[in-house]
């Protein structure tokens, strides 16, 4: 069934964080923080600066959001799960943000659920904790994937120890399912990482 608000699961008492900064894919950013808010959830907009982030909508800026809180002063531990907009300029930034990176990594190493989609692969490749996972993204992102030691498949949304990956903005709506699902579910056991070798299959001598 397509997710829709009556559907969704209560995420009530729930406090979720959106990492993204200016250049985020509209879309990707607006319509899982209204399934998130129809949940009943509290979500934050993080971001490396203060002040407003804007979106890119098409070929051109769209619309803007405040941040609620810089990522220097939020804590992993306090979110119950974390959700990546895509958007080319946004993700390229943030993978090179030390602090966003160190942030995300924290999230899944606790076994928070994170919901990631299209090119917000590339922040969670920068963690070094794809390894083992199956994924989805944007599909130019599959060798990226793949080199970090993830299972890239061409589906609309993958669900893999609490994470959720899609590839595009048509995939939102069983983006937004699947996330509030994992969301209601709770922490999930880290997945162990594995090294490339041990992803491909190759042995040692």
């Amino acid at each position: 069934m397509a997710w829709n608000e009556k559907s969704a699961k209560s995420l009530k008492g729930k406090r979720i964080a959106i990492v993204a900064t200016n250049g985020f894919e509209e879309s990707e950013l607006f319509e899982p923080l209204k399934a998130l808010r129809d949940a009943d959830a509290d979500v934050e907009i993080i971001s490396p600066k203060a002040g407003k982030i804007r979106a890119w909508k098409d070929n051109d800026w769209g619309s803007s959001i405040a941040v609620d809180r810089v990522v220097q002063e939020a804590t992993p531990e306090d979110y119950d799960g974390l959700v990546l907009p895509g958007g080319v300029i946004n993700s390229d930034k943030l993978r090179g943000e030390a602090d966003v990176v160190s942030f995300v990594k924290s999230i899944a190493e606790n076994g928070t659920p994170i919901a990631a989609i299209c090119h917000a692969a590339w922040t969670l490749i920068e963690t070094g904790c794809v390894s083992g996972h199956e994924m989805t993204s944007w599909p130019s992102l599959k060798t990226d994937l793949q080199n970090a030691g993830a299972n890239w498949v061409d589906r609309e949304v993958v669900t893999d120890h609490g994470w959720v990956t899609s590839r595009k903005p048509d995939d939102l709506p069983a983006f937004n399912q699947k996330m509030i699902e994992e969301f209601g579910e709770g922490k999930h056991p880290p997945q162990r990482s594995t090294s490339i070798g041990e992803s491909l299959n190759v042995g040692r001598l």
